[in-house]
Order: structure tokens, then sequence, then C-alpha cells
């Protein structure tokens, strides 16, 4: 089995739309995030593969305001973890099912305040220490091996809640874990 292995190395770049998922998620709060790093896929068998990778992935989510003082705009939540995920593929010929756990460390929290229009009013950097600042949970998704490189769609959902209890995240975040559909392309070294 060990003579049957074969390792593919890439870099991969795609794009998370994320949510923080709670008992009354609304799908109107995605955040469209960065989602890159690198890979490293084993083939054990003709059908068999483990793939692991490094990340930066931006979650969070994004939040719509409309008042008479400030107008109208957007609080976008923005979560930056590095995340390594390490999951099982299944390949179908030039499809790949994969699915596995994931881990995450949370690097950095900022508040964004975006008006209507476009215009950023401000960005608050938060503190880390009051967020959780590992993250785990799993991912399950579909790819397209191509000459080359791979394209795919997955989705991760967090186990454990992004803020710590008995802090202001903590009691801002309630319950919330991340949630994100990835989408992205993966080009073999």
């Amino acid at each position: 089995m060990a003579s049957a292995a074969k390792a593919q190395t890439g870099f991969t770049v795609g794009a998370n739309i994320s949510n923080l998922y709670v008992d009354d998620v609304d799908d109107e709060n995605a955040k469209v995030g960065l989602n890159i790093g690198i890979y490293n896929r084993i083939k054990i068998t003709n059908f068999l593969g483990i793939q692991h990778e490094f990340l930066y992935a931006q979650k969070g989510a994004a939040l719509q305001y409309d008042n008479f003082l400030s107008g109208s705009g957007t609080y976008k939540y923005n979560l930056n973890y590095i995340k390594m995920p390490v999951m099982l593929s299944a390949n179908l010929g030039k499809l790949n099912l994969h699915a596995g756990p994931y881990v995450g460390f949370l690097a950095g929290v900022k508040i964004k305040d975006v008006d209507g229009d476009g215009s950023i009013n401000s960005i608050q950097e938060l503190d880390r220490d009051d967020f959780n600042t590992l993250d785990y949970g799993g991912v399950a998704g579909l790819g397209y091996d191509f000459d080359g490189g791979i394209l795919g769609v997955r989705y991760n959902y967090g186990f454990r809640e992004i803020g710590k209890s008995g802090s202001f995240a903590g009691e801002a975040t309630s319950e919330a874990k991340n949630s994100a559909l990835t989408v992205y392309i993966g080009f073999h070294f």
C-alpha cells in the first residue's frame, strides 16, 4: 500500500461565503471573505486519498442597519483564521468527495462599518482575548480534478462557539458558531 502512495502539492485560492450559525440564522447576513493557502493530496489507492491544507480563511457575518441618525449600511464582522483541515477523499474518476475535521486558530477580529454607498466609515479591531482562539469543526465537499489542478466546493461547520463566555464578545455572539461555503480553485506545483 505504501508503494501506491503518490502526493500532489499545490496552491489554492477561493472565497468563503460565511455566516455565524445560531438557531435563527438569516442567510441575508452572509459575508464574502478570502480563502487562500497550500494543500497536499496523497493518493493511497486509486479510490482513496488524504488531503490536508494550511489556509488563511476569512469568516464572519454581515449585519444590515438602517436608521435615521446613521443612515443605512452594513457592519461586517471579520474573523481571520489560520485553518488546517485534514480530509479523507474518495476518488471517482475526475470527481472526488472529501470530508474530515478542521482546526483553526483565530489571528484577528475586526468590525468594519460600510455605508450603503460602499464607503468605509470605520474599522475597529476587537480584543482577540474576548474570543475563543481555537475553532474546530467538520468539512465536506466535492472536487473536480483537471490537468494541473482542482476546482471544488465545500461546506465548513464549526462545533465551537466563537465568543468566550463572560466576555462582551461572548454575550454579543451567544452560541454563534462559524459556518461557511467555500468555492475554490487549486493549482499543482
